[in-house]
């Protein structure tokens, strides 16, 4: 009994008539309504078909029919979009002939086709995320617009047949009922070189007053990585004409460094003055300003301009008061940037700042979607959400381009918790990390390199010949000057040789003191470390050491050029060069002293 009422129900669901909604100026004539439920019929296998007509006054010459989430689109303005789209699939040569032999086409029984389109509607709207029931083929990641005009993206396919939407504005125009449509196109923002120079938002418009970019290209911010054939070894330094860094923890073209410190240590001041560093290097600069004042990024701005650089910098801002969407996509977006032109075998460079407010933001839109949290209430794909972004950063083969990405990401501590979850990831997915201690910051130690745990994987591979050969063995002797520190404080009675080596340590660590926008080139490095080696600032009083060494710089440069240019186009190491600096620096300091006494 029970088996025969089932097989009576889904009988008489079967005898359903199909619901077909037509949206029109005027309604369709006796013949044309014939002809469309026979349509409709055969399209869906339907025995019967009801028509319900909706006057709208935006379906001109035409009708805009919906059955469920499928749309067709038979008014004028939809079929000018099939006739656009099937001119931009013609061939570019002969363009104009082939749009009028379409158009001729056309006029001579050339017929579109149905106007099809996938169409959802909104089941809830709020805190920036829409739900949407029906688009039951868009895929993750693609882009939808709503009849207001607003854009989203999909990040939310559920079982139930609903989809997440995140959005990209204002909301308040979207309610329940609102119908949105697939474009078929993932997020992507319009680029070309004229891009250079500019600040723009995740989507691609211009937010600093100037004119539009006009650029042409659509360029998808979400890409695979380039594979291991694609890539070669990282083998060429991106010098940051900081001296700790470039000396210790050298960074390569291609690579991955992590910059990583507590809030206010100097982190965004080290990504600054490796883009002023840039200058006539002809790399592309990229800076992403992720969920930062509006204030701070201004005066990132004003740097930038000051030094003259905002001629081969892109700046990509998402200021805190945007929405967490944007501020998710931002990333991203500046990564296409940066890709843009390194697939066009240009060098470049890309910093984030900082990942740890864009995890915040993702964290935002995954609990705003319902999905499960995890660790710190961040959602299990976390770490997806940065390794795409930072393995897109490669040096480029040479059948590829030659073209280069390096990527400095920026990420804040909590009292120096380098443990925390999502430092631990993005340590995990880079190719080193530059550890800003906050005690070596409020001390006067700037910039604030923790040597100790500071760590470049690519070491001197990504180092020239001369620089890899001065440095010698600094950095130990940096490291035992701590421990030595420590012990010291014991007040015990230390022997000479130990005293020599705190005053040692000491004179190193004011040496390598660099104040913020004035970035070191080759040769001044060179010439400091081969000093500092050979222990020429030891008689130098601690506190004066940074004036001697400008001193020293700036007579070099004087009475030196000769000496100077050939260490910084040459970039190779001898004997015959180390002699000629030292001889020239005991020279130096023999006027220095000399001068001191006659005081």
């Amino acid at each position: 009994m029970k088996f025969e009422d089932t097989l009576d129900e889904n009988e008489e669901q079967k005898d359903l008539p199909l619901k077909v909604e037509i949206r029109c100026v005027y309604p369709p004539d006796e013949d044309q309504q014939k002809r469309l439920e026979k349509f409709f019929m055969e399209k869906y296998n339907a025995d019967s078909v009801e028509i319900v007509i909706k006057k709208d006054p935006s379906a001109v010459d035409g009708f805009n029919i919906f059955v469920g989430d499928d749309n067709y689109d038979w008014t004028t303005l939809g079929r000018i979009r099939q006739l656009r789209k099937s001119i931009q699939k013609l061939p570019k040569e002969n363009e104009f002939k082939n749009i009028i032999s379409l158009i001729k086409d056309d006029i001579e029984g050339f017929e579109l086709d149905t106007g099809y389109q996938q169409v959802g509607e909104v089941v809830t709207v709020g805190d920036g995320i829409a739900v949407i029931n029906g688009l039951r083929e868009a895929a993750y990641g693609e882009i939808v617009l709503f009849d207001s005009g607003v854009k989203g993206m999909v990040q939310d396919i559920r079982t139930d047949g609903t989809t997440g939407i995140i959005l990209f504005a204002d909301a308040s125009d979207i309610t329940e009922g609102s119908r949105v449509v697939r474009t078929g196109r993932t997020a992507g923002i319009p680029i070309s070189t004229r891009i250079l120079g500019r600040m723009i938002d995740p989507l691609g418009k211009p937010i600093d007053g100037g004119p539009p970019i006009g650029a042409k290209k659509y360029y998808p911010i979400e890409k695979p990585a380039p594979g291991i054939i694609d890539r070669k070894s990282v083998c060429t330094p991106m010098e940051t004409g900081i001296l700790t860094i470039d000396s210790m923890f050298p960074i390569g073209r291609g690579q991955r460094e992590l910059i990583i410190g507590d809030r206010q240590t100097g982190k965004t001041s080290v990504a600054i003055d490796t883009i002023l560093n840039q200058k006539g290097k002809d790399v592309v600069c990229v800076y992403v300003a992720i969920s930062q004042k509006a204030s701070s990024v201004a005066k990132v701005v004003n740097i930038l301009k000051k030094n003259g650089a905002m001629d081969y910098t892109v700046i990509v801002s998402s200021p805190a008061s945007d929405a967490a969407s944007l501020q998710y996509i931002a990333p991203y977006s500046g990564c296409a940037v940066a890709e843009y032109f390194m697939n066009h075998g240009r060098d470049t460079l890309i910093i984030y700042d900082d990942l740890s407010k864009h995890a915040v933001a993702y964290r935002t839109i995954s609990l705003l979607l319902e999905r499960a949290p995890g660790r710190e209430a961040y959602p299990g794909d976390v770490f997806y959400l940065h390794s795409r972004l930072l393995e897109r950063s490669a040096q480029l083969s040479d059948e590829k381009g030659g073209g280069s990405m390096t990527a400095l990401p920026i990420v804040e501590t909590q009292a120096g918790d380098v443990s925390a979850y999502i430092p631990t990831n993005i340590i995990s997915i880079t190719d080193g990390q530059i550890f800003l201690d906050s005690e070596l910051f409020y001390s006067g130690q700037r910039p604030a390199v923790n040597v100790g745990l500071s760590v470049s994987r690519v070491g001197g591979a990504a180092q020239t010949n001369v620089m890899k050969k001065s440095v010698g063995s600094i950095r130990l002797d940096l490291a035992q000057y701590r421990e030595m520190q420590v012990f010291s404080q014991f007040g015990s009675d230390l022997d000479e040789q130990t005293l020599k080596q705190l005053k040692y340590g000491a004179g190193l660590m004011q040496l390598l003191k660099q104040p913020n926008q004035t970035p070191l080139s080759l040769h001044e490095q060179v010439i400091l470390l081969l000093c500092a080696r050979e222990k020429m600032f030891i008689n130098i009083p601690v506190k004066d050491i940074p004036a001697v060494k400008n001193e020293l710089l700036k007579w070099f440069d004087e009475t030196n050029a000769n000496l100077c240019m050939s260490i910084e186009h040459k970039k190779v190491y001898s004997d015959k060069m180390k002699k000629k600096v030292l001889t020239a620096a005991k020279e130096f300091f023999k006027k220095y002293n000399k001068t001191e006494k006659n005081k």
